[in-house]
């Protein structure tokens, strides 16, 4: 699998959750239950009665969030604050509502994404009609390559909206290819592979919401590798989550129930994990989401039926930790209020968001996850954290060495979920 990621800076102050990692097609999850064992890549089944299948695991999506401060801060544990009291310390800018770029032609009178950077209004608006105008009368891959540039070239706007851009590259891309498989034959992983997502958005949007529940199932099946568990295919029903809450206007309840419609327990669960992170991103771009809430953080998790709430959990922290003003010790105290069997899962997220947030920085990420308040806390962070750094370098040298840093009463468990992490990881 192709990853660009490796293209940034490791100096480069990006966002606090900078990279969605999907695992490529021989990836396998072969790690028990989170209530039982404190781990986090359990195994999906593709039928309910299947035994041994190739997996993507959902544990390692990272959600985009808004640039971080330039330093972390010398955060210090705070028992005096009550977590079941926990509200935002930050208020959300307005907002501006836009109609879906990416089916019709679209004009613009600028010429660069810079100018649109340069924008004090609607940066998002100038950059969706630009790179929409740019895929329809040039190339997917000028559109591409004009993105990249921005967001190597340290463009913290570019930077901040990647993930969002490059849907706008997908749905895009549906205007010029007709069908999934050639839009996604053209496709890039490039900024967390929302270009697979925009996609789907456009798909749906074009399929019309009556007659979602009856070609559901077949949305995915002109894609190869869907016995295998190819890349393209996870991104494909992912995807949909994407897709469904895009059509739908974002009402999550019934995006959730539409991904209730496929026929396997992997798939659904996958678009599960599409629901949740739109759910999460795009209430930084175009609209308020009505399913966040400053005044309760753990919601929509703590609210949606139990085979939801994983998925939920998994993308929860990211929102947290930004209403929060990325105080990791306030989103650990946050978690133990999480429903109990899924406290570890939340644990686990903030860990990977710490991988994410610090750049997959070795000390930070150590720093972050020994402020949990016990061990449970501390070593389901520590697991978060260490196969974010294995999906991030491709390899398992930073995380063997992320892990020798920690505490011994860590360390072990640490090496040991590297190296299983790893082999089935390259295996």
């Amino acid at each position: 699998m192709k990853s660009y990621r490796f293209l940034v800076p490791v100096t480069l102050i990006t966002l606090g959750a900078i990279a969605f990692v999907f695992q490529s097609d021989n990836f396998r999850s072969q790690v028990t239950t989170l209530v039982n064992h404190g781990t986090h890549s359990h195994t999906h089944e593709h039928a309910e009665d299947s035994e041994t299948r190739t997996k993507v695991d959902e544990a390692l999506l990272r959600v985009p969030l808004p640039p971080k401060p330039v330093e972390l801060k010398d955060q210090t544990r705070n028992p005096d604050i009550a977590a079941s009291n926990l509200k935002a310390t930050t208020s959300s800018p307005a907002k501006n509502e836009r109609a879906p770029k990416g089916i019709a032609f679209v004009e613009t009178d600028v010429t660069s994404l810079a100018e649109c950077s340069a924008r004090s209004s609607d940066a998002y608006g100038c950059y969706a009609d630009y790179l929409t105008n740019t895929v329809q009368t040039k190339s997917i891959e000028t559109a591409f390559v004009e993105t990249k540039a921005a967001y190597n070239a340290g463009d913290q706007q570019v930077i901040s909206l990647c993930h969002q851009l490059v849907h706008v590259i997908g749905r895009a891309a549906t205007a010029v290819f007709p069908t999934v498989a050639e839009a996604y034959n053209y496709g890039d992983t490039f900024c967390w592979s929302g270009y697979y997502h925009g996609i789907m958005e456009a798909v749906i949007t074009q399929m019309g919401i009556d007659n979602v529940p009856k070609q559901l199932n077949s949305i995915c099946n002109e894609l190869p590798g869907k016995d295998t568990y190819s890349f393209n295919y996870f991104n494909c029903v992912h995807g949909l989550g994407h897709g469904l809450m895009y059509v739908e206007e974002h009402e999550l309840f019934a995006a959730l129930e539409l991904c209730d419609g496929l026929d396997g327990g992997w798939e659904r669960s996958s678009c599960y994990g599409g629901v949740f992170m739109e759910n999460v991103i795009a209430n930084e771009v175009d609209h308020f989401s009505k399913y966040l809430k400053d005044d309760d953080l753990l919601y929509p998790c703590n609210a949606v039926d139990e085979k939801y709430k994983e998925q939920c959990y998994l993308m929860q922290t990211s929102y947290m930790l930004k209403e929060l003003s990325y105080d990791f010790a306030t989103v650990f105290d946050a978690c133990v209020q999480a429903d109990s069997n899924h406290v570890r899962t939340c644990y686990q997220s903030l860990g990977r968001d710490a991988s994410g947030f610090t750049v997959s920085d070795p000390g930070k990420a150590k720093a972050i996850c020994l402020l949990g308040p016990d061990e449970v806390a501390q070593s389901n962070c520590v697991t978060g954290a260490v196969k974010d750094f294995i999906s991030y370098h491709h390899s398992d040298v930073q995380a063997n060495g992320f892990c020798e840093l920690l505490p011994e009463n860590l360390s072990a468990g640490c090496l040991q979920t590297a190296q299983n992490y790893y082999q089935s990881f390259s295996g």
